[in-house]
Parts: structure tokens; C-alpha cells; sequence
């Protein structure tokens, strides 16, 4: 069973923006979505999470398939988006226990998990203050801790480290690769490509809502013949190669 399968996922808007897209990713998988902007990671994240509806394709998470039964299937997912997403008016350690509610984390749970989380992330100090007052990277902090609390099995995440200070991203990348070493799924969107080079086992690159290329590390530098090249060289060289080069077994569009 896979973690995440995506088959023939499509979105128009006044342009397509993905585009007969699959994608299957395993449990336990550290996996980075990369991609220039406007390339259709976000819109095929929040199809993936149910924010979007799709034109055509299907979603399925641990083998549910998330269009027809998109409760269940949430119930096993968390999505943390670029912009973070909390309620203002309630603090750090509210702001937890409301979202631990609507999961059905029972008290006794939820209290201790709670109080890790603002530990790890330094939200502990300020657990009894309203979120209206804070930085966008202690808001992100905020956000990532309610979307751990209920301890989903698929965790999507869409630029997680931006607006975070260098110690925090430190410990926000260790609670990834602990959820994975775990047995916990991660998807993870970035820009900063080194930090995709260090984290993830396995790469999916699109563009204009297409796969160009998936595989390791390893696997893209022999794609592109660059065998000591780092990941952001590869990823250059995939996204600058004519449609169809980067993946001599694909169809052209």
C-alpha cells in the first residue's frame, strides 16, 4: 500500500496548471515535490489535502480514496501551507487544544504532546499569549505544532522553513526526520534546495503541471550525466532541458 497516489490529477484554471500528473509515494518516505514557481506543487497539494477539487484524476492515502471518502482520508493527513494559519485571538497553548479537539486527541494525550511540541519549537515561554502579537516565523511555529498534534501518518508540508530563524529550521527539520525514521510520511515542497539535498530520500521535479523527472539523488545526476553534481545543478539542468529531454521513457506532451 502506498502512503500517497495520485493518477491522472489535472487543474485548469484560466491555464492548466497540472496536467495528467501521477505520483505514488511509500510509507516512511521522505519526499521533495521541487519545482519553479507557477510549476503546480501548491495546487497539486491542496488537491491532494481536499482544499481543491480536481478536473480529473484520483487521490488515494493508505488506500482511501480521498474523492469519494475525503474524511477518512483527512483524518490521516496534516497540511501545513507557505502562509500559516492559526487563530489570532487564542494562544500558542489554545490554539493546540482547539486543534487537538477537532482531531478527537483525547485530553490526556493532547496536554503532553502539546507541551513537547512548544518546547521543541520555543513556543513554551509564550504559551499565554495571543498568536495577533507574534512573528510570521512564530506563527509558522504555531502552525506546525497544530498540524503534529493529532500525529498524522502523511505530513505535507509547502515551504515549511520560511520566516524561521536558523536554530529553529535546525529543529524543525530533526521533528521531520525523526517522524520519518519513525515510520511517518513527509512531503515537502522548498526553494532551498540544499535543504531538499539533505533531507528527502526521493525527488519529484514538474513543471508547468508535468513530471519532468523522479528518482534519488543518484538517480537525477545520471539523468542529467552530471554525476557529482549537487541537487540544485541537477534541478537547473532538468527544468532548462527541452519538453520531453529530461525523461528520455516519456511520451512528449
Amino acid at each position: 500500500m502506498t502512503a500517497l497516489e495520485v493518477r491522472g490529477l489535472a487543474k485548469a484554471f484560466s491555464r492548466p496548471a497540472v496536467q495528467g500528473l501521477d505520483l505514488a509515494i511509500a510509507p516512511g518516505e521522505f519526499y521533495g515535490l521541487l519545482g519553479p514557481n507557477g510549476a503546480g506543487k501548491t495546487t497539486t497539494l491542496r488537491m491532494v489535502v481536499g482544499l481543491l477539487a480536481p478536473d480529473a484524476g484520483s487521490v488515494r492515502i493508505f488506500g482511501i480514496d480521498a474523492l469519494a471518502d475525503p474524511i477518512a482520508a483527512k483524518r490521516l493527513v496534516a497540511w501545513l501551507p507557505d502562509e500559516p494559519l492559526i487563530y489570532d485571538k487564542l494562544t500558542p497553548l489554545e490554539f493546540l487544544e482547539f486543534v487537538a479537539g477537532l482531531w478527537g486527541v483525547p485530553a490526556a494525550v493532547a496536554g503532553p504532546r502539546a507541551e513537547e511540541l512548544l518546547h521543541r519549537l520555543d513556543l513554551w515561554d509564550h504559551r499565554a499569549e495571543r498568536c495577533e502579537g507574534f512573528s510570521r516565523g512564530m506563527k509558522q511555529k504555531a502552525a506546525l505544532a497544530g498540524a503534529l498534534i493529532h500525529d498524522p501518518r502523511l505530513l505535507i508540508l509547502d515551504e515549511p522553513l520560511t520566516g524561521l530563524d536558523a536554530a529553529i529550521a535546525r529543529e524543525v527539520k530533526a521533528i521531520l526526520v525523526e517522524r520519518v525514521r519513525a515510520g511517518g510520511t513527509v512531503i515537502l515542497t522548498t526553494h532551498i534546495l540544499e535543504v531538499a539535498e539533505r533531507l528527502v530520500d526521493r525527488i519529484g521535479v514538474i513543471q508547468h503541471g508535468r513530471l519532468l523527472a523522479e528518482g534519488t539523488l543518484t538517480e537525477l545526476r545520471e539523468r542529467v550525466g552530471r554525476a557529482d553534481s549537487t541537487l540544485e545543478e541537477v534541478f537547473l539542468d532538468l527544468v532548462a532541458a527541452p519538453a520531453g529531454a529530461a525523461d528520455p521513457q516519456r511520451e512528449p506532451a
